[in-house]
């Protein structure tokens, strides 16, 4: 969840890509509910809580995170209707403590699902970020939750809390502002709607991208078309054109760039012509990866969101809680 989740380390990425699950790259497994032996289930007893990846197989994501967002669900609704009146305490700190199981879960396959993502976690990818979006409005539109944060707020300048907790009773209640949390019950409705499309395209556009710039790789099949590279550039791309069952010729990998870092080495004009327009027309093919549709919709939803919220356009919105704030400041003279 991109407003409430506190991720994990940078360090675990290095873990991730370090380390191998042993089944990447493997077809869809069959979802266990099973939850017995679930690794996500209970804290890792691995220093600094690192995630145990000879415990975890992609199958254990998908129960878990929805068994995750069960257990926070449950918890943001005893917060809600605690009959004792908000304190600091029994609404933000006992927000901050909920859903650790989904952030265990959430913040490791996000971040396997960049590092070393296969077809499966793809799919699990996509099922769930509609569901993650419904999991986090339910959240942030809990009109009863909101009147212990707005409560919490409006008196913050006289609880005599320390800067770093004033400071998280503003963070709340502008997160839950922005979230809609001030809108009408149909135009909740109509937010809610939006929210779980932008999600599924949001999803469905990474893995688009990821397939289209792992299909728009250049194969060479002629070794003088590589000069310039170094003897160690060319014995890579000679190696993942194995790889790939294509013995005795040479795979360029396209990089999430336009401008291929090989551009800058290569000395045949026409080769380095090629793998520009490979690059430059990736997720553009009119193919399975084409990804112009969703782009097109999802600038069309977020502008239906941000005039929802009472914003001119999506950029003021997103813009009002980073350092700049304003649309306009981006200009340059």
């Amino acid at each position: 969840m991109k407003r409430h989740f506190s991720f994990l380390l940078i360090a675990l990425a290095v873990v991730i890509t370090s380390c191998s699950n042993g089944n990447s790259g493997k077809s869809a497994e069959k979802k266990t509910t099973d939850l017995s032996n679930n690794p996500f289930m209970k804290p890792s007893t691995l220093p600094f809580g690192a995630p145990d990846f000879t415990k975890i197989k992609d199958s254990d994501f998908q129960p878990a995170m929805e068994a995750g967002m069960k257990e926070q669900l449950s918890e943001v609704i005893k917060i809600a209707n605690n009959p004792e009146g908000p304190t600091f305490q029994n609404t933000l700190v006992a927000l901050e403590k909920s859903g650790q199981t989904l952030k265990r879960v959430y913040g490791v396959f996000n971040l396997l699902a960049g590092a070393n993502t296969n077809p499966t976690l793809q799919k699990i990818g996509e099922e769930e970020a509609p569901k993650l979006a419904a999991h986090e409005d339910a959240i942030y539109l809990n009109k009863e939750l909101f009147y212990r944060v707005k409560r919490l707020y409006n008196l913050r300048n006289s609880m005599n809390l320390d800067p770093e907790s004033k400071r998280l009773v503003e963070y709340y209640y502008q997160q839950f502002e922005l979230a809609g949390a001030n809108l009408s019950e149909a135009d909740k409705t109509k937010l809610k709607k939006l929210n779980e499309e932008e999600a599924t395209l949001s999803a469905q556009f990474t893995n688009r991208l990821m397939a289209a710039a792992k299909d728009g790789a250049m194969v060479v099949d002629n070794k003088a078309k590589l000069a310039g590279l170094s003897d160690n550039a060319i014995q890579a791309a000679a190696q993942d054109a194995k790889a790939n069952n294509m013995d005795g010729k040479y795979l360029i990998p396209l990089q999430n760039t336009t401008q291929q870092p090989a551009l800058q080495s290569l000395t045949n004009r026409a080769v380095r012509h090629e793998l520009f327009e490979h690059s430059w027309t990736r997720a553009e093919k009119g193919d399975k990866n084409d990804t112009r549709a969703i782009i097109s919709r999802l600038a069309e939803i977020r502008a239906e969101q941000a005039k929802l919220l009472g914003f001119k356009n999506y950029a003021a919105w997103k813009l009002q809680d980073q350092m700049l704030k304003r649309p306009k400041l981006l200009r340059t003279s």
